[in-house]
C-alpha cells in the first residue's frame, strides 16, 4: 500500500548470471476501475534504485499503459545485459490482473526457463490484512531462480518445498530468520511470519540484496507470490484455477496429444484463417487480437491438460456489439468460433478441437448495475465469480452460485453449463436464479432478454434455451441474476463416518433438524482425502473414517443456529452415526476446511492422467457406482474416488491412472453410463458434455429430445460455426 492509499504489486526476477532481458507487462483493471499510471524500474545496482526512488533516473522512465497494451525498454535502449535484479511495480487496483510475458535468452550455458516459456501469474486484490505483518525481506534461497509478485491473504496455503542455504558469510547479505514456513503445493504464496517448514525444527534462513530489501521495506507488499521458472506454469487464459489454486502439471501444452488425433475427429468444412481475416479483426478491435503461438498456447489446451486444440486467434472483445461483428463476419466467411471463459471446464468444451477461432470473455468484466432492495446484480458475462461475490460481500449480498474454481471462471461460463457447486441445496440451480440473459447469436443479431423482474410470463422463457447449452446456441454477453442476503451466521462441521450408510442417516437426519439453516452437505470418501493429504500437504481434523461429510449451515441468528447445530451433532454422535468431527465458526477455520473438499480436483491432476464423470443418481444409489467401478478396474486403474454434493445426488466419480490409456478407457465407458442408465440417473449433472460426453447423451435423453436439439441448433446457428463438435451429436 503506497502512500496514496493505491495498492502495489511488485515483481522480481533475480538471476545470477548473466542474460538479457525482455518484459512485456500489460495491466486490465477489475469492476468500475479507471486505468491506472504504471511505473517502471530497471536497476544494475541497489544504489542508482534508492538514489532514483526507482523511477527517477534515466534508466527508470515512467510509462502510461492501457489496459493489455505491452511495453519494454524505450526505443532508444539496447537490451542491456544485467548482473542484478530486475524490479517492475505498478500501481493497481481491487481485482487488477497483471499479465507478464517473459522471454529470457541465456548467454551461458544451459537455462530451466526457455526463450518460449510465458509465465502469468495473476494479482488479485491487493488489500493489507488488519493487524498483520507486511514487510517482506526474503527473497532468495540459494542458487533459486524465480519470479515473484505479491498477492492478498486469501491466496495463502499456496506454497512449495523452499530449499534454503545459510549465506556463507553476514558480509555477503542480511539474514532475515523466520519460524513458521508454509509448504502447500509445487507454486507458491505464503504469509509471513507465519511459516511452517514442514519436518524441520531449525528456523530457516533467506539472504537478499540490499536493493530488494529496499524495494520491500519502502513498498510493504502484503504477501509474496513466488513462480519458480524451472517449471513455467500452464494457466487457464490469465485466471488461476480454483480457489487460489494453480495448475501445477509439469507438462507443457506442446505435450499434449491434439484432440483430433487421439480421439479420430474429422474437420468439418469450415474456412481457414487468412490474413484478409487478420486484418479485418485488427481494424476491429486494434490491439486485443493474439496470433503468437506462445500466447495461445494456454487457451488451446484444458486446464486438465487432456485435450488439445490448435486455434491460430484469439479475440478479446470488451463489448456485446463488438461480439456482434466478430460473428457476423465469421458467419459469413464460415469461420468456426469457440466461446472461452475462464477455461475451467472439465469436458473439453472450452477449448478448441481445430483451429477455431477463441472468443474470450475475460475483457467483458463490468458490473452493469446491482439494485440492493430487489438483490439483483446484472454484469458482463467475463466477470469472474469470485470477483463477485467479493463485490457483493461489500453489501452484504452473495453469489447464489460457490464452486472450487471461482477464482477463475466466468459467470457467463457457469450459465453457458448450467454450473452448480456448493450452494445448490440452499439456493437452487441458475434456472432458477438467473432472471435474463444478453445473447449474441450466430449471425451477429443481439438478442436481449436481461430482464430485471422476478416474475415475466410473457411467451417463451427463452433464456432457458441458453442456460447449459455450452455456447452452441449463442454467445452470452451479459447476465442478471438473483442475489441472496450475505448469512449473518455461518457454521461448518466436518464429521467422519464407517459407512455410506450412515453418511445417508446423518444427511435425513440433518435434514430434519437444522431444516431452514442447512446450506451445504457434501460428502468425500477417504481415498479423496489421502490424495489431498499426499500431494497438497493439506491434513484434515479427522482421521480414522472411510467417509467425511462437510455441513454448512447459514442463518441470520448465531444463537440459534449454535443451539440447533448442538443439538444435530449430540444425536448423531448418541446415534453411533458420526464417530467423530470438528466444528469451524472462524472464517480462517471454515475456509480450511472447505479446501479440503474444494481442492480434491487439484489433488487429483497430481496423481496422474485423471477420467472424471460428472453423474446424477437416486442418493441411495450414489456411492454403489464407486465401488462397483472399483472392483471392474481393478489394479488397471491407480485410484477410484468418489466424492460429490449429496444433497442434490450429485457424484464426482475419478478415476486416475499413470497415463492416458485406451484400454482403460473403452473399460470405463460406456460401463459408467450404461450404470447410471439403469437407475434412471444422468450422465452429466453440472459439467455440461462438451467434447467428451457428446456421444453418450443418448443414456440419459431420449432420441426424439436429441433430434429437437438437434432442430433448434439447426435454426439458430445452421452454419454450425458455434463451438463445433461439441455438446450434440453430429445430425444425420
Amino acid at each position: 500500500m503506497n502512500q496514496e492509499g493505491l495498492p502495489c504489486c511488485t515483481l522480481l526476477l533475480s538471476h545470477r548470471d548473466d542474460f538479457r532481458l525482455c518484459l512485456q507487462l500489460g495491466m486490465a483493471l477489475s469492476v468500475c476501475v479507471h486505468q491506472k499510471r504504471l511505473e517502471g524500474c530497471i536497476s544494475r545496482t541497489g544504489e542508482e534504485a534508492r538514489a532514483g526512488r526507482m523511477g527517477g533516473t534515466s534508466r527508470t522512465p515512467r510509462y502510461q499503459v492501457a489496459p493489455w497494451m505491452g511495453w519494454s525498454n524505450p526505443p532508444s535502449a539496447p537490451s542491456p545485459t544485467y548482473r542484478h535484479p530486475v524490479y517492475v511495480w505498478g500501481r493497481g487496483c481491487a481485482g487488477a490482473v497483471l499479465r507478464i510475458c517473459s522471454t529470457l535468452r541465456h548467454r551461458s550455458g544451459p537455462h530451466p526457463l526457455r526463450s518460449d516459456s510465458w509465465l502469468r501469474p495473476v494479482i488479485p486484490t491487493l488489500t493489507r490484512r488488519p493487524g498483520g505483518r507486511d514487510v517482506l525481506r526474503g527473497l532468495r534461497a540459494g542458487d533459486a531462480r524465480f519470479l515473484v509478485g505479491w498477492t492478498q491473504s486469501g491466496w495463502g496455503r499456496l506454497c512449495v518445498t523452499w530449499r534454503a542455504r545459510r549465506p556463507q558469510s553476514r558480509a555477503r547479505a542480511t539474514m532475515t530468520v523466520y519460524s513458521l514456513v508454509h509448504l502447500r503445493l509445487v507454486w507458491c504464496c505464503w504469509t509471513l511470519p507465519r511459516w511452517q517448514m514442514n519436518g524441520h525444527k531449525r528456523p530457516l534462513a533467506v539472504w537478499t540484496s540490499a536493493t530488494a530489501q529496499w524495494t520491500l521495506k519502502q513498498k510493504k507488499p502484503a504477501e509474496l507470490y513466488r513462480i519458480p521458472v524451472s517449471r513455467p506454469p500452464i494457466l487457464s487464459g490469465t485466471s488461476l484455477l480454483g480457489k487460489g489454486a494453480l495448475s501445477t502439471t509439469s507438462i507443457s501444452p506442446k505435450e499434449v496429444m491434439l484432440t483430433s488425433e487421439r480421439y479420430g475427429v474429422q474437420r468439418l468444412p469450415f474456412s481457414h484463417v487468412s490474413d484478409s481475416d487478420l486484418t479485418f479483426f485488427e481494424h476491429l478491435i486494434p490491439g486485443r487480437v493474439i496470433t503468437d503461438p506462445d500466447e495461445l498456447r494456454p487457451f488451446n489446451v484444458d486446464w486438465l491438460q487432456s485435450v488439445r486444440g490448435c486455434s491460430k486467434m484469439l479475440l478479446r472483445p470488451r463489448t456485446a456489439a463488438e461480439v456482434s461483428e466478430i460473428l457476423r463476419y465469421c458467419n459469413k466467411r464460415k469461420l468456426a468460433v469457440n466461446p472461452q471463459g475462464g477455461n475451467t471446464g472439465l469436458v473439453g468444451g472450452s477449448v478448441p478441437v481445430f483451429d477455431e477461432i477463441i472468443i474470450s470473455t475475460a475483457l467483458m468484466n463490468q458490473v452493469i448495475s446491482f439494485n440492493s432492495v430487489s438483490g439483483i446484480l446484472v454484469c458482463q458475462a467475463g466477470c469472474i465469480l469470485e470477483n463477485l461475490n467479493q463485490y457483493l460481500e461489500e453489501l452484504d449480498f452473495i453469489m447464489p452460485l460457490d464452486l472450487g474454481a471461482k477464482g477463475s471462471c466466468h459467470i457467463g461460463g457457469n450459465v453457458a453449463t448450467n454450473a452448480g457447486g456448493l450452494r445448490l441445496l440452499r439456493y437452487g440451480s441458475l434456472r432458477g436464479t438467473v432472471l435474463g440473459l444478453e445473447v449474441v447469436l450466430a449471425d451477429g443479431s443481439i438478442l436481449n432478454c436481461l430482464a430485471s423482474l422476478r416474475k415475466d410470463n410473457t411467451g417463451y422463457d427463452l433464456k432457458q434455451l441458453f442456460i447449459g447449452s455450452e455456447g452452441t446456441l449463442g454467445i452470452i454477453t451479459a447476465v442478471s441474476i438473483l442475489c441472496p442476503r450475505k448469512p449473518k451466521s455461518v457454521n461448518l462441521v466436518f464429521l467422519g463416518c464407517q459407512s455410506f450408510s450412515q453418511v445417508l442417516g446423518t444427511f435425513t437426519t440433518c435434514k430434519g433438524m437444522l431444516g431452514e439453516i442447512l446450506s451445504a452437505y457434501e460428502f468425500m470418501d477417504d481415498k479423496c482425502m489421502k490424495l489431498v493429504e499426499n500431494h497438497l500437504k493439506l491434513s484434515k481434523p479427522v482421521t480414522g473414517s472411510p467417509f467425511y461429510i462437510l455441513i454448512e449451515t447459514s442463518g441470520s441468528n448465531s444463537a440459534h443456529d449454535e443451539e440447533k447445530l448442538n443439538n444435530f451433532l449430540e444425536h448423531v454422535m448418541a446415534s453411533g452415526l458420526v464417530t467423530d468431527g470438528t466444528v469451524a465458526t472462524e472464517d480462517k477455520k471454515i475456509k480450511m476446511l472447505w479446501s479440503l473438499r474444494e481442492r480434491i480436483t487439484e489433488a487429483l491432476t497430481h496423481d496422474g492422467c485423471v477420467y472424471k464423470y460428472d453423474l446424477s443418481l437416486p442418493v441411495e444409489r450414489l456411492y454403489d457406482l464407486v465401488i462397483d467401478t472399483r472392483a471392474r478396474l481393478g489394479k488397471t486403474a491407480k485410484n477410484v474416488v468418489g466424492y460429490g454434493h449429496l444433497g442434490d445426488g450429485n457424484l464426482h466419480l475419478n478415476i486416475t491412472a499413470e497415463s492416458y490409456s485406451h484400454s482403460l478407457l473403452n473399460a470405463i465407458e460406456p460401463f459408467v453410463y450404461e450404470w447410471t442408465a439403469q437407475y434412471n440417473g444422468s450422465i452429466s449433472a453440472e459439467h455440461g458434455l462438451g467434447f467428451k460426453k457428446k456421444h453418450y447423451i443418448q443414456y440419459s435423453k431420449p432420441q426424439e429430445a436429441v433430434l429437437l436439439m438437434q432442430q433448434v441448433k439447426a435454426m439458430l446457428d445452421p452454419k454450425g460455426i458455434l463451438n463445433p463438435y461439441k455438446t450434440l451429436p453430429a445430425s444425420s
